[in-house]
């Protein structure tokens, strides 16, 4: 085999430029980059380029933005610049068949979980919701179903007691270069690869994260509301009404140790170590890090010097 593949790499968040940049210090033949077309973003709403495309323009690389792969010119595009593989990684549009085919040796999918566990948009977070021990990274060969193609590579790693959304999406982003780039070697050095069929019967979905489940939920346990709030942090990010105003939960932890016969969402105690909240089935929350509205998120030991007479013993959040 050729010893440079002339790849096109298709993604569009910072998991998906942490890939790119991978095959990029590997010295492998980048010959394009597919990216979603810039959206608008920040208080004056003005267009800005995904992370993988401020990447590739630092490069040189072609960039191309189509806004779906299924129109025919965008197809004939593709196939004109005769790749020999196609590396996806969070692209966020779904490939038609015809691309799918395009590519000499198919494509590639760089997946954050170890499927078939959590196919789908938020296979992160999901992880951590579900109380996982591990996660990891797959590299599969795409077909047209959502995340269903043979498994060529796995890479675990361990979910500890206090990930959040964002610190497990770090390592799982490092992760998924080193994985990618240990299967584009192997393909590019002819190397076999034992592709693996999918057991579709332990296959979970993991759906997409909305701002409306992120809300919480103070008749759940306390062990469910550590998950929620780790998981969703920072997107969308754990959130409660206090007297009818917004508070971010950026940081919480349950208290095994103590239990409470208080209404769920009462606060117990406040002191430095943070707010000891009633939560379901007689379980206790310690909320650590809050966003009160207007503000920034602080550790509650902060705001307690500054709005205490909001977070006395007795009040109560949800309301």
């Amino acid at each position: 085999m050729d010893s440079h593949l002339r790849i096109v790499f298709a993604g569009t968040p910072d998991f998906a430029a942490e890939s790119l940049r991978a095959l990029l210090q590997g010295h492998h033949d980048v010959i394009a980059v597919y990216t979603q077309p810039d959206r608008p973003a920040g208080r004056g709403r003005g267009l800005k380029a995904s992370p993988v495309k401020e990447l590739a323009l630092v490069h040189d690389l072609p960039v191309f933005q189509p806004a779906s792969l299924r129109d025919a010119d965008a197809q004939a595009e593709l196939a004109a610049l005769k790749p020999d593989l196609m590396v996806v990684a969070a692209y966020g549009l779904i490939l038609p068949q015809a691309v799918l085919d395009a590519p000499r040796l198919g494509c590639i999918n760089v997946h954050a979980s170890l499927l078939p566990r959590w196919r789908g948009a938020a296979p992160i977070q999901r992880a951590i919701l579900a109380g996982d021990r591990e996660t990891g990274i797959t590299i599969m060969q795409m077909n047209a179903g959502l995340d269903t193609g043979a498994m060529l590579y796995k890479a675990p790693c361990p979910i500890s007691q206090r990930d959040t959304g964002a610190s497990l999406h770090d390592r799982l982003t490092l992760l998924g270069g080193d994985a990618l780039l240990a299967v584009v070697d192997a393909l590019r050095d002819d190397e076999p690869l034992t592709a693996e069929a999918q057991d579709d019967a332990q296959a979970t979905y993991a759906a997409k994260l909305s701002k409306e489940e992120a809300l919480i939920d103070w008749q759940l346990p306390a062990d469910q509301l550590d998950r929620r709030i780790r998981a969703f942090n920072a997107v969308p990010v754990a959130h409660t009404l206090l007297a009818g105003q917004p508070v971010r939960v950026w940081q919480a932890r349950a208290l095994d140790s103590e239990v409470s016969v208080e209404t769920p969402g009462t606060v117990l105690r406040a002191d430095k170590h943070g707010l000891a909240v009633a939560a379901g089935e007689g379980s206790v929350l310690l909320l650590e890090t809050l966003q009160l509205a207007g503000g920034k998120a602080l550790p509650v030991a902060q705001l307690l010097n500054s709005r205490r007479d909001e977070l006395q013993p007795g009040t109560v959040f949800g309301t």
